[in-house]
């Protein structure tokens, strides 16, 4: 019948691959990776909210619910809605739900009601000047059997959805004279459109529309009793979910969720539905060439540098210089905002940026309606306050030709200022140093040029390594040894990631000095890769320190010793204990770094680290393996027995040259 017709047409239609408003890896099983998103009953955009851009750790408001795409059911006053208004930052997931929507329609697992339902994307459909209703259905659906006149005869069967709204670029102020009450009647589409929304046309119709902040305002202006909802991305237990549809292999997916757990900067990040993609499209290519993704090197930076990559893929690469002068100004606009501790903008300051461009400020800065009452204009904000870093740190590198830079005449462009700031009293500053060093590196700089065309200088790598190189001298004493005892130094590193110049930052310290410190699979990481590109280290100590796999506060933990606490998350105690069993000792990353080639290491002390049984492996392989280490102290350990026993093999051994255990 015709509405089986229309079904298999809508089924046919969303199994093509649309591109990344989802992504564009749902296609082959988008049903099997679709993930349930979290959402707020009324936006925050709508309501004015003062919190500005997601920046808290778990990335989404309270109150808000997980998100299912029955969207048409009667609510809790037992009224059914008739239009629904979905809202959301730019990948956050709007364009994924209508697909799931046509989907479980199309198998007739909800929205049984409709008959009908026509999508009409907004981003991509080239949309006559002018139009019928009529018009648009038979543009949806050419391969229609039923004639579009007597499929708008039953007004309650059908649902519209408008997805992407905003890239029409309606103002919606026509005057309602001018309104149509005849579906068959061509008019201008902004009109035939603003009859629909306002009633005059199919006022039995239901609707979907799907749109980033931006259009809230000329939608409100047509719209009566719409049902507002707001997607917030990924709640934490969603985001670990959506890595282990997204890989299927269960043991894959266990080792990039830990990977992005491990790391508290990504997996904020990662409440972003489009950035858990980028952070798993990745980690996959990282697991294709290597099983261990421990031996991996991909910081954050590279990951933000991908996310931008694909934020801008579609943009017009033939007049780069605009593109260069938008970033820019939105640069600018950011580190001004981190230097005055701000996430809020007001329109006034967005437009003396130079930053109303509709195709590209929509991408990058959320809009935020003023509450009913208030005499303010709108404000903006970052979709993340770590996007916000981002490009505050590239506000100190990326190229200009330095008239445009005058005529914003704000912010100056000194890394110093930025790196002794850093280093004095605004410890705030920290994800912003990070970035910018990540940025600077070979591979920052090529990515940028060759995926954004963009430029960025290398000029301000000389300052910082010699920010780096001076910051810890005055904190060792007059014939002391020179040691790092700051774990920033080490992700500052890692995220530029190059050998040749860690090794000059390093190269006049010999002792590495941490107290106390929470270790992250991140923070390993980290130090691995920089106690491997220092030939001077002499003297390693972590006094009191923990090794994490994840994140201290992760609900499924592996710090030493391990213990049978009941999983977290859902998952059952027993699943949580195989998954401790399944990864390798804690020390692991730092005793193979330990153990690397040319390595000077004279002394290693674990005080107080709580190290078990598990550990001793690891250790008695170094005592055999490196010909230096003369002193080892594991005090307030639970080695064991069995424990010890391995300990003593590697004494035993013919290479070990140890003269000291404590």
């Amino acid at each position: 019948d015709h509405r089986q017709n229309s079904r298999e047409h809508v089924v046919q239609e969303s199994r093509q691959d649309r591109g990344l408003g989802a992504c564009p890896r749902e296609s082959p099983s988008f049903c099997s990776r679709f993930t349930a998103l979290t959402i707020a009953r009324e936006p925050r955009s709508k309501q004015g909210a003062q919190d500005g851009a997601v920046g808290t750790r778990q990335g989404c408001a309270k109150g808000a619910t997980a998100a299912t795409t029955a969207l048409f059911e009667p609510g809790r006053d037992g009224q059914t809605p008739q239009v629904v208004v979905l809202v959301g930052a730019p990948g956050m997931g709007k364009t994924t739900m209508v697909r799931k929507v046509m989907v479980e329609w199309g198998e007739g697992t909800l929205h049984r009601q409709f008959d009908f339902v026509f999508c009409i994307d907004c981003k991509s459909i080239a949309l006559p000047m002018e139009a019928s209703v009529a018009d648009l259905v038979s543009q949806c659906c050419p391969g229609l059997r039923v004639p579009p006149g007597k499929i708008l005869d039953d007004q309650k069967k059908i649902l519209f959805m408008f997805d992407g709204f905003e890239a029409l670029g309606f103002s919606l102020v026509q005057p309602e004279t001018e309104l149509s009450s005849d579906p068959r009647e061509v008019k201008p589409l902004e009109l035939t459109l603003m009859s629909m929304l306002k009633r005059t046309l199919l006022p039995q119709a239901s609707f979907l529309i799907t749109t980033r902040p931006t259009a809230l305002g000329s939608l409100g202006r047509c719209l009566e009793g719409e049902y507002y909802l707001e997607i917030l991305g990924f709640s934490a237990a969603r985001r670990e979910e959506y890595f282990h549809r997204y890989f299927e292999n269960p043991s894959k997916a266990d080792m990039a969720f830990m990977f992005a757990r491990g790391n508290a900067i990504l997996y904020s990040l990662c409440v972003i539905p489009v950035m858990s993609w980028t952070v798993c499209t990745v980690l996959e290519q990282e697991l294709c060439g290597k099983k261990n993704l421990l031996e991996s090197c991909k910081a954050t930076t590279g990951m933000m540098m991908f996310y931008l990559s694909q934020l801008l893929r579609h943009r017009d690469r033939d007049n780069p210089q605009v593109l260069q002068q938008f970033l820019l100004r939105l640069c600018s606009l950011a580190a001004d905002g981190i230097w005055k501790h701000k996430v809020l903008f007001e329109e006034k300051e967005v437009k003396d940026y130079g930053l109303h461009q509709p195709d590209l400020l929509p991408l990058f800065l959320n809009e935020k309606i003023p509450k009913d009452g208030e005499d303010h204009g709108n404000a903006y904000a970052f979709t993340h306050l770590h996007l916000q870093e981002f490009f505050a740190a590239m506000f100190y590198v990326l190229e200009d030709d330095g008239e445009m830079v005058g005529s914003l005449g704000r912010l100056e462009k000194d890394v110093n200022k930025l790196l002794e700031s850093y280093n004095k009293s605004r410890k705030d500053l920290n994800v912003t140093v990070r970035f910018l060093f990540g940025l600077v590196s070979q591979k920052s700089i090529e990515c940028m040029d060759k995926t954004i065309g963009c430029r960025i200088s290398p000029r301000a790598r000389e300052e910082m390594l010699k920010w780096l190189q001076g910051r810890h001298r005055g904190l060792s004493h007059p014939g002391q040894a020179l040691k790092v005892s700051d774990m920033d130094t080490f992700h500052f590193l890692f995220e530029m990631n190059e050998k040749s110049f860690a090794q000059s930052a390093l190269g006049h310290f010999t002792d590495l000095d941490l107290q106390d410190t929470k270790l992250t699979l991140y923070d390993q990481m980290a130090l691995s890769f920089c106690i491997r590109h220092w030939d001077g280290l002499g003297c390693v100590t972590l006094q009191g320190c923990s090794f994490h796999w994840q994140d201290p506060e992760a609900g499924l933990d592996a710090s030493v010793p391990c213990s049978a606490a009941p999983g977290a998350g859902g998952q059952p105690g027993a699943l949580a204990v195989r998954r401790r069993e399944e990864l390798p000792c804690p020390i692991h990353l730092l005793c193979q770094a330990l153990r690397h080639r040319g390595s000077a290491l004279r002394v290693l002390r674990l005080q107080w680290c709580r190290l078990s049984e598990s550990c001793c492996a690891e250790l008695a392989a170094l005592l055999a393996e490196h010909p230096g280490l003369a002193q080892l102290e594991l005090g307030d350990s639970a080695l064991g027995d069995s424990g010890v026993r391995l300990l003593c093999e590697g004494l035993r051994h013919p290479g070990c040259r140890l003269r000291v255990l404590r």
